[in-house]
């Protein structure tokens, strides 16, 4: 008889120690006691304010320090526009914590999204449009050859004094690039796009020698060579000091 009452007895001993732990995980006991009433939060506050942080938050702290649910705060607060990922934690006896994570934009995607360095698109309502982001557009599905080749553009335009300022890819797989000046470049398909480049870079120098302005138009799908079109010569005032009509 002994024998059976001490494995019982232990039994009861370890539901005893172990349900007010699980309870207390759970949320089952004190759900409305010792109440989260601290938010402390770690972030560069460069897009996402500390009032929309708190704004996502703030639902969630109805209940009790243990029954607060880690998980659901940070769905919450990555579900902002600027967030990149968040991390939270609770420190006793009433204070929750968060680090929260930026995105940093990259380049402009179709004049509607951004691109993160990490490669994501992600909407950014009240993002600056006039911003120095680079501008790259086209189809969706092609994002990555679309990132792949402004990278490309930029290192073979390093030797010029020529800024890479956009890209463009239109749904035919035609390709041009446009400069901080505001040229544009039409390059065309991408599989005679290092050749033409090298091509065009090869007379650059000789090309703007004698010319103050910079291009304003450039299509290098000729077979022998590209055309190039300047930027209007401004009109010479007449000798008496106003213009001719």
């Amino acid at each position: 008889m002994r024998g059976l009452i001490r494995p019982v007895a232990w039994c009861l001993a370890i539901a005893l120690v172990l349900l007010p732990i699980v309870g207390v995980l759970r949320g089952w006991f004190a759900a409305n006691r010792w109440p989260v009433t601290q938010l402390t939060v770690q972030a560069e506050f460069k897009h996402v304010s500390a009032a929309q942080i708190r704004a996502a938050v703030m639902p969630h702290l109805g209940n009790g320090f243990f029954a607060l649910d880690l998980v659901a705060v940070q769905q919450a607060v990555a579900g902002l526009p600027w967030v990149q990922s968040v991390e939270a934690s609770k420190r006793w006896p009433d204070t929750l914590v968060l680090r929260v994570h930026e995105r940093h934009p990259f380049a402009r995607w179709n004049d509607r999204q951004l691109i993160s360095q990490q490669g994501m698109v992600f909407d950014a309502p009240g993002a600056d449009n006039g911003s120095t982001l680079p501008h790259l557009q086209g189809p969706d599905a092609r994002l990555a050859e679309v990132v792949s080749f402004y990278a490309q553009i930029r290192k073979a335009f390093a030797a010029t004094h020529l800024q890479i300022t956009g890209v463009v890819l239109t749904e035919r797989g035609s390709w041009s690039v446009t400069t901080a000046s505001g040229a544009q470049i039409v390059i065309g398909d991408r599989d005679q796009a290092s050749q033409r480049l090298q091509r065009f870079l090869g007379v650059y120098p000789q090309l703007m020698a004698g010319h103050t302005d910079a291009f304003s138009y450039a299509d290098l799908r000729y077979t022998n060579g590209f055309a190039v079109r300047w930027p209007p010569s401004p009109v010479a005032p007449h000798a008496g000091g106003s213009p001719r009509t």
